[in-house]
């Protein structure tokens, strides 16, 4: 059974930090690239980082570039997304995702809210 389990969502002033982490199991988990996307209220559900498999390379979306960055260790079945400098408009339920070919996982997502 394919579970991704997020965690280290919360409450964070403007300027703060916290590191989100997602536990997989039930696939191969060094074989799919891994993705965090998060969606805001009334909004779609967009890309926030990717790493590869390896952990190799990596992509952000523009608007946390400089502050966020994507991690994964393979041998404990878990990527990590560290959020820096969170702003207000971070405000979003964050998603852990598993990705190889058509084979597409989803975690339930992990609430972060960023508000003084």
């Amino acid at each position: 059974q394919v579970q991704l389990v997020e965690s280290g969502g919360g409450l964070v002033q403007p300027g703060g930090s916290l590191r989100l982490s997602c536990a997989a199991s039930g696939f191969t988990f060094s074989n799919y690239g891994m993705n965090w996307y998060r969606q805001a209220p009334g909004k779609e559900r967009e890309l926030v980082a990717g790493i590869t498999s390896s952990g190799g390379s990596t992509n952000y979306a523009d608007s946390v570039k400089g502050r966020f960055t994507i991690s994964r260790d393979n041998a404990k079945n878990t990527v990590y997304l560290q959020m820096n400098s969170l702003k207000p408009e971070d405000t979003a339920v964050y998603y852990c995702n598993g990705r190889l070919l058509q084979y597409d996982y989803w975690g339930q997502g992990t609430q972060v809210t960023v508000s003084s």
